[in-house]
């Protein structure tokens, strides 16, 4: 219970913080200066538009559903704080790495970007700097004030926030994010596809929870790779303050097509008056175009690529919902883990002998893609025979090591039958075995390479003596 109240109280005051700077901005949206007597007043547009974002702000600090989170880390936090530069910028705000004092860790800082696109455009509109920055900085509280009630392992944790009323309110305004890597596509697509589910079905189980949020109905207005980031292998996205709540309000089904630069859909208007579904699926329309086309099919499991392209085609053509689409992943995921996806084949196993306790040399490694390592050539498999079909398919793949490592499917799974990180394969020798010659590419395993490996696997060949001792390891 006093938890509870803490928590409580908390949020009440991170929440009152919010509608005083709200105030100050209000009381200081009249003029083009500091709030000084005798300053010029802002130009008749410019103060429609912040009155317009400051309703927008009230009426979602006022909103029901979520529970805002407690203060966190204020402006005191921040003093002291040493710069690590620019993480990037965009057209409203400006990101920048900073570390913590007393060994508080690394964190993102978003400020209003005053050399921003949407400043510098306002500008050349009102010719009111101040003013300008004010509009600015509407938006970052905005997306404070969001970060606040949406809490999903797919949003960027908002670690607290300054509203520093001294000066310039509009330079005053600062959101504290955890830290987190700008997403690079191209990397992504060298990653192993199971790499790349994973941060397909984070990105759905993240739309699932934007359609049913507390607050309704979220739509990601400027839904790009650029808004979002990594975090411990992770996709969030980071950026909210185009996000919306309001659905669009309709008379008759004509009023709802949603429209994309080459395709169009059109939905339904309901008795509300409001287009059905509309930021749901735009949303899942988004995600399939820059997401699903480029991370789900390439180099997939043969047995399960009926299953994707099932999910491309329905999300492409919008006959899913994001409910479907979550079902549809949690198919997947389910054969992939539980190793039913794999089809019926020889068991080739039979054909390797398992030497325990020896590896071959670093030195026989070869490279293949995708791989976990770039230094060699490193997989995922479900099980040993699995790994033995995909080492009977690479003409130089002679070996393989089946180690204790899991990846996320392995953890989340039992395991048993868990899918591990596995197969670093290596170079032998390509012409008939003999006795002398596989000696050398042999070395024992020391005490602290033995902890992370189960057994090493060689292909059979006629040397009955070699065979046996090897039965005997």
């Amino acid at each position: 219970m006093a938890a509870a109240g803490g928590t409580r109280r908390g949020a009440l005051l991170a929440l009152l913080s919010l509608l005083s700077l709200l105030a100050l901005l209000a009381l200081r949206a009249g003029h083009g200066g500091e709030g000084r007597a005798g300053s010029p007043r802002l130009p008749p547009g410019l103060l429609e538009e912040l009155r317009q974002r400051q309703r927008d702000l009230r009426r979602l600090a006022a909103a029901e559903g979520g529970q805002a989170e407690g203060a966190g880390l204020g402006c005191g936090d921040l003093r002291g704080a040493t710069g690590g530069g620019v993480l990037g910028s965009g057209f409203t705000k400006v990101v920048q790495r900073a570390a913590l004092p007393g060994g508080g860790g690394a964190v993102a800082l978003k400020s209003v970007h005053g050399a921003g696109r949407e400043v510098r455009q306002c500008e050349q509109r009102y010719g009111a700097p101040a003013g300008c920055r004010r509009l600015a900085a509407y938006k970052l509280l905005k997306e404070v004030a969001l970060l606040q009630r949406l809490r999903h392992p797919g949003i960027v944790q908002l670690r607290g926030h300054c509203l520093d009323s001294g000066g310039d309110p509009g330079a005053g305004v600062t959101a504290v994010l955890e830290l987190g890597a700008p997403l690079e596509m191209i990397q992504l697509l060298q990653t192993p596809w199971e790499e790349r589910f994973k941060i397909c079905l984070g990105l759905v189980k993240l739309l699932f929870y934007l359609a049913h949020s507390p607050l309704g109905s979220i739509v990601l207005l400027d839904f790009q790779p650029r808004q979002f980031v990594m975090v411990d292998g992770n996709l969030k996205v980071t950026d909210m303050d185009d996000a919306s709540t309001e659905e669009l309000s309709c008379k008759e089904d004509n009023d709802c097509t949603l429209d994309f630069p080459a395709k169009s859909f059109p939905l339904k208007c309901s008795s509300a008056g409001k287009c059905e579904g509309i930021n749901e699926k735009k949303n899942l329309f988004n995600a399939y175009r820059y997401f699903f086309t480029y991370l789900l099919p390439h180099s997939a499991p043969p047995a399960l690529q009926p299953f994707l392209s099932d999910i491309l085609n329905a999300t492409g053509d919008l006959r899913y919902g994001i409910n479907e689409t979550v079902t549809a992943f949690e198919k997947v995921l389910h054969l992939y883990k539980s190793g039913l996806y794999l089809q019926k084949r020889p068991l080739l196993l039979k054909e390797y002998i398992a030497l325990k306790g020896f590896r071959t040399v670093e030195a026989e490694d070869y490279k293949c893609w995708p791989s976990y390592s770039h230094l060699g050539c490193l997989l995922s498999v479900h099980s040993p025979e699995e790994a033995a079909a995909i080492c009977n398919s690479q003409s130089q793949c002679q070996s393989f090591i089946v180690t204790q490592q899991r990846t996320w499917t392995g953890e989340l799974g039992q395991r048993s039958g868990g899918r591990g990180l596995k197969l670093p394969c290596h170079v032998v020798p390509q012409r008939p075995w003999l006795c002398v010659e596989i000696t050398p590419s042999l070395r024992r395993v020391s005490a602290n390479e033995k902890r992370g490996i189960i057994f090493s696997f060689f292909r059979l060949f006629p040397c009955q003596v070699l065979h046996r001792t090897a039965m005997c390891c």
